[in-house]
């Protein structure tokens, strides 16, 4: 550590920054389901989130790092000022959605500051067409897939359930939500801290801190499950509402499902090295199960705002880092 120079310091620090916005901005949707049906209390369901967003550090790989790390631009173009950029304008986007509390997408505010950032420096060459298009892809994926996942084990609850009383379904998911909420957090773990690994891993890849094979040190690894674990200690309230309550009303066995579907879509896509949302992928998930009541069940105004909130947000991250490049430039 006696090599690391002040600016490459910053830029760690900047990076901790973002892992512990991502993680306050992510906990709505590690605990809004759970909150929002009674299960747990907000402070009890945090905790519970934090301890699982955790222990993810543990046994599932570093396989969306390794895709932060070198798969989006050409790897010679990620100096410190770049990735210094990037993650201001991703950490500048993900606090104004806190402010306001839209849950969109951590995940994709920082593959937008990485490439305005990119570009800014070196134009659109710099970009790994390959790699960007899956993620791209998964944007408008990841959401029909919790969709799916959520409609379909609400359908097969009701079916397996079908001879028992509400009050016995009601508490049987009640216990079952623990566990699907730890699923969730679990996932949310191993696909989101990543990504800050990833960004810390090339920085120090970049300045020849880790030699001539990039890998994520285990460090890396352990700190940035941390902090992402404080961040979700911390709770961005304003989100857990309009996931919880404003785009439809949820019972444990609603939130079961939710979280159960998201949780196994994004630690499979998690396994491919593929750097979802958790956010999409929870909210298709919760119109998922909604839709299974009535379409009207679901608030399509709410979803709506969502959904533009998400497409402007590789657009509007790029555009601050890009900026952001320009101003820093000269001193990092």
């Amino acid at each position: 550590m006696e090599h690391l120079t002040f600016s490459i310091v910053f830029v760690i620090g900047l990076a901790y920054l973002f892992d512990f916005l991502n993680g306050m901005h992510d906990a709505a949707n590690s605990i809004a389901t759970i909150v929002s049906t009674r299960v747990l209390s907000p402070r009890q369901a945090v905790v519970w989130a934090a301890f699982f967003n955790f222990i993810a550090a543990f046994g599932f790989g570093v396989h969306v790092a390794n895709t932060i790390g070198k798969g989006l631009v050409d790897p010679g173009v990620l100096g410190t000022a770049v990735i210094a950029a990037a993650l201001i304008g991703a950490s500048l986007w993900d606090w104004i959605t806190i402010v306001f509390g839209i849950p969109v997408s951590s995940s994709h505010a920082l593959i937008g500051g990485i490439i305005g950032a990119a570009i800014s420096k070196a134009g659109f060459v710099c970009l790994q067409y390959d790699k960007l298009k899956t993620i791209v892809m998964f944007i408008f994926l990841s959401p029909l897939i919790g969709l799916f996942f959520g409609f379909s084990l609400m359908v097969a609850v009701f079916w397996l359930f079908r001879k028992r009383s509400p009050s016995q379904v009601d508490r049987t998911f009640r216990v079952g939500q623990l566990i699907s909420a730890a699923l969730y957090s679990l996932s949310h773990g191993a696909n989101d801290a990543q990504k800050t690994m990833g960004i810390i891993s090339v920085l120090l890849f970049s300045n020849g801190l880790l030699g001539d094979k990039f890998y994520v040190p285990i460090w890396v690894v352990l700190s940035c499950h941390a902090v992402i674990s404080l961040g979700t200690l911390m709770g961005g309230w304003k989100i857990v509402n309009t996931m919880g309550n404003k785009v439809t009303k949820l019972k444990p066995v609603g939130g079961f499902c939710a979280e159960t579907g998201a949780g196994l879509s994004i630690l499979i896509c998690s396994f491919f090295g593929i750097p979802v949302s958790t956010t999409h992928t929870i909210t298709g998930a919760i119109v998922g199960v909604g839709s299974t009541q009535r379409l009207s069940a679901v608030r399509w105004g709410v979803a709506g705002r969502i959904v533009w909130a998400w497409i402007l947000t590789i657009p509007c991250a790029a555009l601050t880092a890009g900026l952001a490049y320009q101003m820093i430039k000269f001193f990092l």
